[in-house]
């Protein structure tokens, strides 16, 4: 129970407050209008400000990093093609 607390009270830095301002704004948004699909997004928002969660915060969007193997040349093959 006490990480929970320290994940929801601790490390706010820039993007998570963009996120929380960007759900309140939504859902209150979705309210106005009526319309579900804003507020659900709202949540989204809020949720990820909240629980400190997002596709980038934790690397889990990051391209794999690709080893160069520039030391060792590959030797490539060529296959020539003749006519009929």
């Amino acid at each position: 129970m006490e990480t929970i607390k320290q994940t929801i009270f601790n490390g706010w830095h820039f993007m998570r407050w963009l996120r929380l301002v960007f759900g309140i704004f939504f859902i209150i948004q979705g309210i106005q209008s009526s319309d579900t699909l804003i507020g659900v997004v709202g949540a989204f928002f809020l949720l990820t400000a909240i629980s400190n969660t997002g596709c980038c915060g934790a690397g889990s969007c990051a391209a794999p990093v690709r080893k160069n193997n520039a030391d060792k040349p590959e030797e490539i093959t060529f296959e020539e093609i003749k006519d009929k």
